[in-house]
């Protein structure tokens, strides 16, 4: 019965401090934008030998200043560089600095010429299709994700409270990618079944709702041009920031 009323009294802090985090008229909601690759990863090569490390970095500069315009948020990036980094350390940025969205950017491809489209994701242990699944192994490489930091606490106690927090923060994922889904649907191609799941490192933070997004397939000939173009990038970032807006307004 003590360790039911723990769990229970854990909980209730646990869920209190989230709420009053993300209530605070005091404190604007912390965003961090992973841009995908970087340094001797580069990620995806183009039909016309766009480099995806390049493309990434270029977004998520891009994704900060639409979204610091608003004045809403703290926007920070996980490399503003042409830097490598460990998927573990892309997630250590995000949770030391106590975000409260994540936001990946890639770029994808494929071995079929003609595929195109935006798609998102969301963290699943088991992928939504083989698609997703192969392109979560790429990507994970051998990288390792840390837990939350539950020391204090018995082992039960602990294992129950991350399961609580991830399936809440899979919830607030989801919610996110719906809205992804739902704006950027009406401004660029986007692929069948938009929102995917996979098990990518980089979004296994426990309680940081967590999306990546592949922009589009750097493979098609025609997408890896309107990638690079002014104004098709200005949709996305329209739709990513009207998404952003949504989601943090509670907006399903």
């Amino acid at each position: 019965m003590s360790r039911i009323i723990l769990i229970l009294f854990l909980i209730l802090s646990l869920h209190g401090n989230a709420y009053a985090g993300e209530k605070s008229s005091q404190t604007k909601p912390l965003i961090v934008i992973d841009a995908g690759h970087g340094g001797q990863d580069p990620g995806t090569i183009g039909y016309n030998a766009t480099r995806e490390k390049d493309i990434t970095l270029h977004y998520a500069k891009l994704l900060q200043e639409n979204l610091n315009k608003s004045g809403a948020y703290r926007v920070i990036l996980t490399r503003n560089s042409d830097k490598y980094l460990f998927l573990k350390e892309r997630v250590e940025i995000a949770r030391k600095a106590k975000a409260k969205l994540f936001i990946s950017i890639h770029a994808d491809s494929a071995p079929d010429s003609s595929a195109r489209g935006l798609s998102v994701y969301t963290i699943s242990e088991k992928a939504s299709d083989k698609q997703s699944e192969a392109l979560a192994a790429k990507e994970n490489k051998a990288d390792v994700i840390g837990g939350m930091d539950l020391s204090m606490t018995s082992k039960d106690v602990a294992d129950i409270l991350i399961d609580l927090t991830r399936r809440e923060t899979m919830a607030k994922s989801n919610r996110f990618a719906n809205l992804l889904v739902k704006n950027l649907s009406k401004l660029v191609n986007t692929l069948p079944h938009t929102h995917r799941s996979a098990g990518f490192a980089v979004l296994k933070a426990p309680e940081i709702a967590s999306v990546l997004i592949e922009v589009g397939f750097l493979s098609n000939k025609k997408e890896e041009a309107s990638l690079k173009n002014a104004a098709y990038q200005a949709k996305i970032m329209q739709g990513i920031v009207a998404s952003v807006n949504a989601y943090f307004a509670g907006k399903k």
